[in-house]
């Protein structure tokens, strides 16, 4: 029987990639609304900001009907440089996803424009759910220097195990000293020893890219505190294999 190393979060949470992207084009309001229905414990979604300051979700910075992202860069159109209203239907706003899906899921914003971090505060705390956010972003630097003005997030750093020329416990000091809350590694990065170096400076240790039962099932096995996944379905499948072992185990 394989040991279960205890977690911060239990039960780790199912953050639902892109709001899910197996099951609805991602990033939008049916993906979200649909990820809800099928059993996330947790939305994940990429915030930008337009031109005249909204904040938006989706993942690249150009917006377009062409058929890659390499084609978009070049022809598509700039979410920096268009105002709210000449983005796409499709591509909803903060406020947006808090009026259709609400607020009792913790959600999880990867920042892609800097600029779009004081929106995606502002629009959290305006609906009472900042205490629920996972601020991701891949600098510690710039983590830090957000960290006064959203006491009440929880902030991510977003890295490879590969990245970190010092080792993964000077990165964990590192970010315990910055008051940074979590780190978010690559699933094949971490194992049971990583998890529990991280525990011990209280940071949450967050997997991604997690798209089989099997794959998050090591994950809580190791004592992972959150999962990302595009698969919703998959998602359920192993936190309710969680619940029924720990049911055993009690």
């Amino acid at each position: 029987m394989v040991t279960r190393l205890p977690a911060l979060c239990a039960p780790p949470i199912g953050f639902a990639h892109r709001g899910g992207r197996a099951h609805a084009r991602e990033n939008t309001l049916e993906a979200f609304s649909l990820a809800h229905e099928m059993g996330a414990t947790g939305i994940e979604t990429d915030a930008r900001v337009t031109a005249d300051g909204v904040v938006v979700l989706h993942h690249d910075g150009f917006v377009g009907t062409l058929p890659s992202a390499a084609v978009r860069r070049i022809v598509g159109r700039r979410i920096a440089g268009s105002p709210r209203s000449r983005l796409p239907a499709h591509v909803p706003s903060l406020d947006e996803y808090y009026r259709r899906c609400g607020t009792d899921l913790p959600l999880s914003v990867d920042i892609k424009d800097d600029e779009a971090f004081g929106g995606v505060i502002e629009s959290a705390r305006k609906h009472r759910a900042s205490d629920r956010l996972w601020i991701c972003h891949g600098s510690v630097e710039t983590l830090a220097a957000w960290r006064s003005a959203a006491a009440e997030a929880l902030l991510v750093h977003s890295t490879r195990l590969d990245r970190l020329p010092q080792g993964p416990e000077r990165h964990a000091a590192d970010l315990a000293a910055a008051g940074i809350d979590a780190v978010n590694l690559h699933r094949a990065d971490w194992n049971g020893g990583l998890t529990t170096l991280y525990h011990r400076f209280g940071l949450f240790a967050l997997g991604w890219d997690a798209q089989q039962v099997h794959q998050i099932a090591d994950l809580v096995d190791a004592g992972i505190d959150a999962v990302y996944s595009d698969h919703v379905d998959r998602i359920a499948e192993a936190l309710a294999l969680f619940w029924s072992e720990d049911e055993q185990v009690a």
